[in-house]
């Protein structure tokens, strides 16, 4: 049956459809980035609250600033903005239609469309999942770097431009001549200080071409910082089966875990949806929370990652599986991250630590080992190398993630170990594979890298460990190297 909302009411009686007249909705969010984490996330959560007959003028409306973006519009759009969400663990599939979003902007290479509807009074909030790697922070200075090609590019055309931030800046202009309050904006991605990375892009492209206007936003707009998890896979044929199964055409259906949580500050000067109806924190401590998930979990899927890769894992719950990839998750958890990361009211470190164990178990989502190795270029500098930069300035033990380093660095060589080679997996791949080559000889050619590695470049004593490690690899094998560390 293609989903559609004339065809709800011949769904399973045991799939769960809104329980809200959807022709009731108006618009307050513009959401861009509609991937797979912001329909199993913050889209789930508007929809229980609708469900709840809550907060109804706070609909989401798609928005994208790339090409893949338009493709998502026009799969959505033909199903009524509808979206097939179905919860996995192990014996047990729940699935559930979204109704929380009501329209998608046109993608377009200006983003005149979706400045349009930034700009307009019932646009609220502006919320982001532009990837990690969105925000052009530089390694270096922790910061945002306005000298990047396509900020710079946008500069020169700050009418038209095709970042988000151009975009956003450009929104904001618009309204302040109208005399219009700006809309909160929040990112929705995994950053540290999320909202304070994305005050500092929006604010630096801003000064690029307006001071008075980079000002009037600094002082004006609100960034909350926040945390948001859960384990989203990518789709594939395996989703649309799956939906198939529940008597469902969804050409994007997302699959997800049970668990998801999200942490925010209450900072939304033209309010909010009441969102604590279902479960979300807010809090003034969401640094906290967001260093517990991004060291321990998202950190955790790295440590996992490039050795299951390396020895032949496709699926996490298999890498888990694995007796010497659990053992260096607990190992380097346990002795360089836990000891750096402060308690939640929900969760010590420890019982968090065994949460994502469970998680990262769960056999039923089929996350892949290749996704968790993804971007590794503009992951490691923020859920590994904070990691590093503290343990050593804190005097403590940072062999293991050395360790890790070596991997990476040993899996960005483009070929596993039983010869079969990697497809590109970063947007720098190239980069990546040339410098993870030259340093099977020269291993400092790969902590050369400041733009990932910071300070940590400079370190003698890591460098020598992760030197070590890398020789070790490629001399012994991923096994035997792991066997070393394990050993002590």
């Amino acid at each position: 049956m293609k989903l559609a909302m004339t065809q709800l009411a011949g769904l399973r009686p045991d799939i769960a459809v809104p329980a809200y007249d959807r022709a009731g909705l108006s618009h307050g969010i513009v959401h861009v980035g509609l991937g797979n984490f912001h329909r199993a996330h913050q889209a789930v959560y508007l929809d229980d609250l609708f469900n709840l007959g809550l907060d109804h003028d706070w609909a989401l409306t798609g928005a994208g600033v790339r090409a893949p973006d338009a493709e998502m519009r026009e799969k959505l759009k033909a199903q009524d903005y509808l979206s097939t969400v179905i919860e996995m663990e192990a014996g047990e599939t729940r699935a559930r239609i979204i109704g929380s979003m009501i329209d998608f902007v046109p993608v377009a290479e200006d983003n005149a469309p979706l400045i349009a509807k930034m700009a307009k009074p019932d646009t609220r909030i502006v919320a982001l999942t532009v990837t990690e790697g969105g925000y052009f922070v530089s390694a270096e200075t922790g910061t945002f770097d306005p000298d990047s090609p396509e900020i710079r590019a946008d500069a020169t055309r700050p009418e038209a431009p095709h970042t988000v931030f151009g975009a956003i800046v450009a929104a904001l202009r618009a309204r302040r001549a109208a005399d219009i309050p700006p809309f909160t904006v929040m990112s929705c991605d995994n950053l540290p200080g999320n909202g304070d990375v994305t005050r500092d892009a929006v604010v630096g492209f801003a000064q690029l071409v307006d001071l008075e206007l980079a000002d009037w936003i600094e002082g004006q707009v609100a960034f909350p910082n926040g945390m948001v998890d859960r384990i989203t896979p990518a789709t594939g044929d395996r989703e649309r089966a799956l939906a198939a199964d529940c008597g469902i055409d969804d050409p994007v259906p997302v699959t997800c875990e049970p668990f998801r949580q999200w942490v925010l500050e209450d900072k939304f000067p033209l309010g909010r949806p009441r969102l604590e109806e279902v479960g979300v924190t807010f809090t003034d401590d969401v640094h906290a929370y967001e260093r517990m998930k991004i060291r321990i979990l998202n950190g955790g899927h790295a440590i996992i990652a490039y050795p299951g890769a390396l020895l032949g894992c496709t699926l996490v719950h298999e890498a888990m599986a694995h007796p010497l990839v659990h053992a260096f998750l607990r190992k380097v958890e346990e002795e360089e991250i836990l000891p750096l990361v402060h308690a939640v009211p929900e969760f010590t470190p420890e019982a968090y630590l065994e949460l994502i164990e469970e998680r990262f178990s769960n056999p039923a989502v089929e996350d892949t080992v290749r996704r968790l190795c993804l971007d590794g270029s503009n992951r490691q500098p923020k859920f590994i190398v904070p990691s590093i930069v503290d343990g050593l300035a804190a005097g403590r033990p940072v062999n293991g993630l050395a360790l890790l380093s070596a991997l990476w660095c040993r899996y960005c060589a483009g070929v596993l170990e039983d010869g079969t080679e990697v497809a590109p997996n970063d947007p720098n791949w190239d980069r990546l594979t040339e410098i993870a080559q030259k340093a099977r000889e020269n291993p400092g050619e790969w902590l050369a890298q400041k733009e990932i590695y910071g300070s940590v470049s400079a370190n003698a004593a890591f460098a020598v460990a992760f030197a070590g490690w890398l020789e070790m690899l490629w001399d012994k094998g991923t096994a035997a190297t792991l066997e070393t560390y394990l050993q002590g």
